[in-house]
This record gives C-alpha cells, structure tokens and sequence, in this order.
C-alpha cells in the first residue's frame, strides 16, 4: 500500500485526539495487519467509495474507549450511556472526514459510522487490498487505526485518477 493512503490517516488521528478529546497522541510504526491480529472491545467503522475504496477501523479496548468518549463529550459515559456509540462513531467519522481532505486528487465519499461493541467480530472487505495497522498510544491507553485502501475501479476516469493517487 502506498503511504500516501496512510500518511493522512497518522495525522489525522493525532489532530482529532488532541484537539477533541484533549490528549497528545503518539504514533507507532504502521504493520499490516496479522491474520488473527489485534482483537478490540469497541470498534468504529467508516466506509470509503469513490475513487479510493475500503474502510477505516478504530479499535479500543472497553476501558479506553470508555475514557475517550467521556474526555470527548465531557461527561462520564461508559457503555450503557446512550451517548456512547455516538461518541466513538464521531470519532471514527472526524478521522475519517479530516484524513479524506487530504485526497485532493481524486472523489472520495466516506459512509456514516457503525460502532461494533464486542471483540468477536471481521470487517470484510477487498481481499486484495492490505490491512495496515497504524498504533496509537496516549494517556488514556492504546487504540489501533486500521485502514485498508485501494482504487475502486467504477470507471476508466476514476481508475486513472486513482492509480495517479497511489502512484501506479
């Protein structure tokens, strides 16, 4: 995959932490996901069609997810709050939207939000397109952006610009 997929998902992640939820955000080395890797509590999902298509997964455990959205909508929520997939799919949706302004080159459309709660769960998706992994660590604990991208195909223009996108 190339990094100028996920280059603007690593910025887009420390933006939102620190800004919304009020942490500094430090970003480990992205990896592609493992077949059996990272297992989460809590997770946010966004769609990407356009141009580019696939998703961004950000996945917590129960306890920094809880303390996330609570920081984010300053009250305490856990789970049984009604606010509380709310708050982690805004979540997941503010990353998704401010990592999408960087594509400038190509039409992208991002979905709105599913919050999986459960930790048993596969986002399916293109098999050909890899699964990478990007770290996060803040005060609050550890989270995982997964993003998996690729150009989606729909038309010869959107393939060309797409692949211009990825460098192909």
């Amino acid at each position: 995959m190339d990094v100028r997929l996920i280059n603007p998902f690593v910025m887009s992640v420390k933006r939102v932490f620190e800004t919304m939820v009020h942490v500094k955000m430090t970003v480990g080395k992205p990896y592609i996901k493992p077949e059996n890797g990272n297992s989460a509590d809590v997770s946010g999902i966004i769609g990407f069609s356009g141009d580019l298509a696939g998703c961004v997964v950000i996945s917590f455990s129960h306890d920094v997810a809880c303390k996330a959205a609570s920081q984010f909508a300053g009250i305490e929520i856990d789970e049984k709050h009604p606010d509380f997939a709310d708050a982690i799919g805004e979540l997941a949706n503010m990353v998704a939207g401010n990592a999408k302004k960087e594509f400038t080159d190509v039409n992208i459309r991002i979905s709105l939000p599913s919050v999986i709660i459960g930790n048993s769960f596969t986002v399916s998706g293109s098999k050909s397109a890899p699964r990478i992994v990007i770290p996060c660590q803040c005060e609050l604990g550890e989270l995982f952006v997964e993003v998996a991208m690729e150009p989606s195909g729909s038309s010869e223009t959107n393939s060309t610009q797409a692949n211009q996108a990825v460098g192909v």
